[in-house]
């Protein structure tokens, strides 16, 4: 069991937080978050990528010259992936990389990625974040009260927050998710986590969805 700190936007601890990793994710199974991970990273590659075969080239498909007689190798049409401004030989074509795991994985590897960052003591517990309007600068200003100035962080709140998402875009390193679109990817790829006392009860109860899509 994990007795976490407290704190509030100024930075000062103000009570603490029982919680055991193992409420979250009975194992870490580094195997299915790698899976998970590399799914994610998939469903992310735009996949438009295209070079033209030899029969998409403009030009003459007219043999260069006759086959023997010449003293010169003998050759193709001008198109031939052989010569410049032919097609290519061993082409690429536009796909579609995305694939997706089971349901039950995809939740499982997101409850395993934050149980990892309790563990690891990489998870800041924040009492509220409460804000009366968009303001960069308050966000900012708690960041550096509570350590995480300079340091890629993930802010997780109980519900979507427009206000404190239109606060934070702006900052370096700096995402915002609700408890509900949380996934292993969003998760590990930050050095910290701040997450408030509220979701963070989502997450212990296990009253959230892990989302399938990499945002």
């Amino acid at each position: 069991m994990a007795s976490l700190p407290v704190y509030d936007m100024a930075g000062k601890e103000v009570g603490t937080y029982e919680i055991d990793s193992k409420d979250v994710a009975p194992l870490i199974n580094k195997k299915l978050l790698h899976d998970a991970v590399v799914m994610y990273q998939a469903n992310l590659r735009q996949g438009s990528h295209c070079a033209k075969p030899r029969s998409r080239v403009a030009g003459s498909t007219k043999k260069m010259y006759r086959q023997k007689g010449t003293g010169n190798a003998r050759a193709g049409s001008r198109r031939s992936n052989i010569r410049r401004g032919g097609g290519v030989g061993h082409t690429i074509e536009p796909r579609d990389y995305s694939y997706r795991l089971t349901k039950k994985a995809v939740k499982l590897a997101t409850r395993m990625a934050i149980a990892s960052k309790i563990a690891d003591n990489e998870l800041v517990v924040l009492d509220n974040l409460a804000l009366d309007a968009i303001k960069t600068k308050v966000v900012a200003g708690a960041l550096k009260s509570l350590g995480l100035d300079g340091v890629t962080t993930l802010i997780v709140t109980d519900q979507a927050d427009q206000t404190v998402y239109m606060s934070s875009r702006n900052l370096e390193g700096v995402s915002v998710s609700p408890v509900r679109e949380l996934n292993a990817l969003s998760v590990l790829k930050p050095r910290r986590m701040l997450v408030t006392k509220a979701a963070l009860d989502r997450i212990k109860d296990g009253s959230f969805a892990a989302s399938a899509a990499a945002v």
